[in-house]
């Protein structure tokens, strides 16, 4: 994060806090490595908070360039013109991702807003908010998709994906995820949107022991597998993933789909596509899902994947 890097952070915020959004967004995403030396930040908007991400530790000098740069940037008209309140360091590379306040009260919890749905989202206390927002597409297209269908939702962290189906019409929504916190999260996401809870489901299990509870609550139209790339003692990608796919054939139903969900830079969408002919050659891949314009990245294969998959005869 040299001189011309906090240059160039600088000439990007500025224009985008003038034209802040009204929801939740991402303002800089570097981890696309389309600017050198800021690789390993990012830019949140948060309604009026900025969020600002650090995934490795920069050197002392670094640092104090970007706490100085930033506060050049909220003394801004820019700043004020956007309504922004509060600025954070979030420091992801520290064993609990600890919070720097630069400007305005600690917010341990806030409500946040996506196309038009209101998520909860932690500030400064955990590694990640609550809610990904690259994957806002993804949403988008289950709540195109959902109506009237059954959906199965598996590693629903948070059910982001649960709370767009049941918005779009969905029948049912079974969340599978190891934390009953993050589920009891995905409860309080419905609630803020005033969603029908008899509807939606909520299993607190390690999907590899519990595949007859899944099942026997099929076949589902809809099945969403959105893993992490590693959950120690829980997941590993290129073991597990393929453990998950061969299994769809017993969960969905003669015309069901699959989005199937990647965000691990070391392997492209052939990962997904040939794992899926290899263990459910039932299933046809029909197209991947774009990510939103603020997610640049100079490969698109390092970036998430969403990959839709349709059943066929």
């Amino acid at each position: 994060m040299n001189p011309q890097a906090i240059a160039t952070l600088h000439a990007h915020l500025l224009p985008a806090l003038a034209a802040a959004p009204s929801e939740t967004r991402r303002l800089f995403h570097g981890r696309g490595r389309c600017w050198p030396g800021l690789e390993q930040l990012t830019v949140d908007w948060l309604q009026g908070v900025v969020l600002v991400s650090l995934f490795k530790e920069p050197a002392p000098e670094q640092l104090q360039d970007l706490r100085d740069l930033l506060l050049q940037l909220a003394a801004s008209a820019e700043w004020q013109q956007s309504g922004a309140h509060t600025l954070l360091i979030q420091h992801r590379y520290l064993p609990q991702s600890t919070a720097e306040w630069l400007i305005g009260e600690e917010i341990e919890e806030m409500t946040i807003v996506e196309g038009g749905l209101q998520y909860r989202v932690d500030l400064g206390r955990k590694q990640n908010a609550g809610l990904f927002l690259d994957m806002r597409y993804g949403r988008n297209w289950v709540r195109e998709q959902a109506a009237g269908k059954r959906v199965l939702n598996l590693f629903a962290y948070t059910c982001g994906f649960s709370v767009a189906a049941i918005e779009g019409g969905a029948g049912h929504v079974v969340n599978l995820d190891m934390s009953r916190a993050a589920l009891s999260r995905g409860r309080d996401n419905h609630r803020l949107n005033g969603h029908d809870l008899s509807k939606v489901s909520f299993l607190g299990h390690d999907l590899f022991k519990s595949w007859g509870k899944v099942i026997n609550s099929g076949p589902y139209d809809l099945v969403i597998i959105d893993p992490p790339s590693f959950q120690k003692g829980s997941f590993l990608l290129t073991k597990d993933y393929q453990r998950v796919l061969r299994r769809l054939p017993e969960l969905l139903t003669a015309q069901g789909t699959v989005l199937a969900c990647m965000n691990d830079p070391s392997f492209g969408s052939d990962f997904l596509i040939d794992g899926v002919t290899q263990e459910a050659p039932s299933l046809r891949f029909e197209q991947r899902l774009d990510n939103p314009p603020e997610f640049p990245d100079i490969d698109p294969e390092s970036g998430l994947k969403a990959l839709v998959f349709q059943r066929s005869h």
